[in-house]
């Protein structure tokens, strides 16, 4: 059920409700304490602008729809530079807009929470889902040298717990972090359940905020270092700051690892179609198992490395919406120590289970014979 009425939640805690994939990312930052949010709709991402446009100002935050991208994000940069729980949210096209914004805020150090809900492209492409912003996401959201950490969510309360971790991040770390999901997420329906909701006059304002020097000594939040030798040396803080982040903050998950000799990777939408492939496969006593990234940045590369070593894996097929990017982080992750394959779609479709079966019998007729057992897999 969802309440109305003012000063209520919209829903309730502890309830089961069915929501739209958007909606219930919204949802999730009103809940962590989001008072401040600036975007510019774009399908498939639409419907989050929507609910905030709805529900901002009945729990006293501020909402602007401005009037592009670009305004977006520098008034994403203006609010959270304040020390409020600030974001925005577009897709594809509208998150390339806002890429000078992304680094002046990485540079600056003010954390802030970012939404790409993919669609396809190059260019204007098509309004499809798609994962074709990884290059993007992990290598390429702005100029210079700037990371920002990137959450990969598989399901809708993936995409509602995550929310709530991508504020708790940007603020430990003074970094934006970017929620990064594509349109069958956004668009589609499931089960979620909140289960927490932060008041915004609980969280401490950071020492850093530009609140106003009154009885304090002047704060300043910038990007600008005209000095070669003071920016090198803020440079060097940022690198340290992102080695610490690959030290601490890598997630994956991984599924019916024993006995298997062919490994699954992939994120998001793809990994609920490898899931179900992997199970199919299971069906015919093919050895399959799956590794998900649920953070790309940091990537878990040593995790992914040691399950290769460990569980004697023969073969990777890497599975996206795309003509292949993941599958580069994989190659490098493996370093050679088995064969990687790519299966993908380019244009919009999401691939049907059977399909990624077909190319996973592939993969399993190159293997060399075993006089193993078939075994049957599970969650690990």
């Amino acid at each position: 059920m969802v309440t109305e009425v003012l000063g209520e939640p919209h829903v309730p805690l502890g309830e089961r409700v069915l929501m739209k994939g958007n909606e219930a990312l919204a949802e999730a930052a009103l809940k962590a304490g989001c008072r401040a949010y600036f975007g510019y709709p774009i399908t498939p991402a639409s419907e989050i602008t929507s609910y905030m446009a709805r529900w901002m100002q009945v729990e006293g935050g501020t909402f602007v729809q401005p009037e592009s991208e670009v305004a977006a994000i520098n008034m994403v940069f203006g609010a959270a530079g304040t020390g409020m729980r600030a974001m925005t949210a577009s897709s594809s096209p509208g998150i390339s807009l806002m890429s000078e914004g992304v680094s002046f805020l990485a540079a600056a150090e003010v954390p802030c929470l970012i939404v790409n809900i993919m669609r396809v492209g190059p260019g204007l492409g098509g309004i499809q889902p798609s994962q074709s912003d990884y290059f993007q996401a992990t290598r390429g959201l702005g100029h210079g040298d700037f990371r920002v950490i990137v959450l990969v969510p598989a399901n809708l309360q993936e995409m509602v717990d995550l929310t709530f971790d991508a504020f708790s991040l940007a603020e430990a770390y003074r970094i934006p972090v970017l929620l990064l999901a594509d349109g069958v997420l956004g668009q589609m329906m499931e089960p979620v359940t909140f289960t927490r909701a932060i008041d915004p006059a609980s969280l401490q304002e950071p020492e850093w905020a530009t609140t106003g020097a009154s009885g304090r000594p002047k704060r300043v939040v910038k990007s600008l270092y005209l000095d070669p030798a003071e920016l090198e040396e803020h440079n060097r803080s940022l690198q340290e700051k992102y080695r610490r982040i690959e030290q601490a903050e890598v997630r994956w998950k991984t599924y019916a690892l024993e006995g298997a000799r062919i490994l699954l990777v992939a994120y998001g939408t793809s990994a609920r179609v490898a899931y179900h492939a992997m199970e199919l496969a299971e069906e015919r006593d093919i050895p399959v198992g799956l590794f998900r990234p649920i953070t790309v940045y940091p990537y878990p590369y040593d995790a992914l490395r040691e399950v290769v070593q460990q569980r004697g894996i023969e073969h990777i097929l890497v599975v996206e919406l795309s003509a292949g990017q993941m599958v580069e982080d994989v190659r490098l992750a493996v370093e050679g120590r088995c064969p990687v394959s790519f299966f993908g779609r380019s244009g919009g479709t999401i691939p049907a289970p059977l399909e990624v079966l077909e190319a996973i019998r592939n993969v399993a007729e190159e293997l060399p014979a075993t006089g193993a057992a078939p075994r049957k897999g599970g969650a690990s």
